[in-house]
């Protein structure tokens, strides 16, 4: 994750963090999950596993649970909009500012490097309001299968890049790269003070195909979203190198906000 290679470099990478959400009876959540890559320097757009199932994880996730136990709705009637792997002084500027004009809050899964590399933007986000959670230091896609004195090494390592910009910040939620939890990983988050988010809604925001106009892209994130997001729903996007992702919701913010309560994760 050293520096940011912009929207081309994300395409490359088959999150969504990116999988991606209840009725009376369980509902499988929305949007489809894709292969992760090992993250080493500059980190992009999580995705969740097409190996989930053989790690043992549920293909699927039903209810209000997700995988490893992680939560995958609000709990309530309000929607959360959740925005991983910056902060990016190429887009979490512009999105702050739209969050604010429309009065809403949002939840930021911050990777650590990217926090200590902007700090200043670690900054702007807690003075809109919003709520932070870890991503972990370096978008480690395999977090959940290391032992637990690693997994809590690289949490507190990423809480203590946060907390160098904003000392006493709340960091009260922690979601996994790729959405790859384990009950390990949700466990020690727990012990730590976090809670473990999944999500319920995943337009796939990374997944630009090769031949498809950013025009294209960003109205297919668009009806996405519009077409599946229902109360209590987690939604996943990215403000890291998705510049499409920052136009989208410049249509769909008071779209949304019409139509459902726009929370903050408490």
């Amino acid at each position: 994750m050293a520096g940011l290679l912009g929207q081309a470099a994300a395409a490359e990478t088959s999150h969504t963090e990116t999988a991606s959400p209840a009725a009376s009876s369980p509902a499988p959540s929305v949007g489809p999950t894709s292969s992760p890559i090992p993250r080493t320097a500059t980190p992009k757009p999580s995705r969740t596993s097409k190996r989930t199932e053989s790690a043992g994880l549920p293909k699927r996730p039903r209810g209000r649970t997700g995988p490893g136990g992680s939560r995958l709705t609000t709990g309530t009637k309000g929607v959360a909009l959740t925005f991983d792997d910056g902060p990016d002084p190429a887009n979490t500027p512009a999105l702050l500012k739209m969050l604010a004009k429309q009065h809403v809050k949002a939840t930021f899964c911050v990777v650590g490097t990217n926090a200590k590399r902007h700090p200043d933007l670690i900054r702007k986000i807690v003075a809109g309001g919003h709520t932070l959670c870890n991503h972990t230091w370096n978008h480690d896609l395999k977090l959940g299968k290391k032992k637990p004195a690693a997994i809590r090494a690289d949490m507190e390592r990423t809480n203590a890049a946060i907390r160098a910009a904003v000392p006493g910040a709340r960091i009260g939620y922690f979601r996994s790269p790729g959405g790859n939890f384990t009950p390990q990983v949700v466990k020690v988050a727990r012990e730590l003070g976090m809670t473990s988010i999944y999500w319920k809604v995943d337009p796939r925001d990374w997944d630009h195909g090769k031949h498809e106009s950013d025009g294209a892209h960003t109205s297919h994130l668009i009806s996405f979203v519009k077409k599946h997001t229902r109360p209590g729903a987690i939604v996943l996007s990215h403000d890291y190198a998705q510049p499409d992702t920052i136009r989208a919701y410049r249509t769909l913010l008071p779209w949304l906000r019409k139509r459902f309560t726009l929370i903050a994760l408490p």
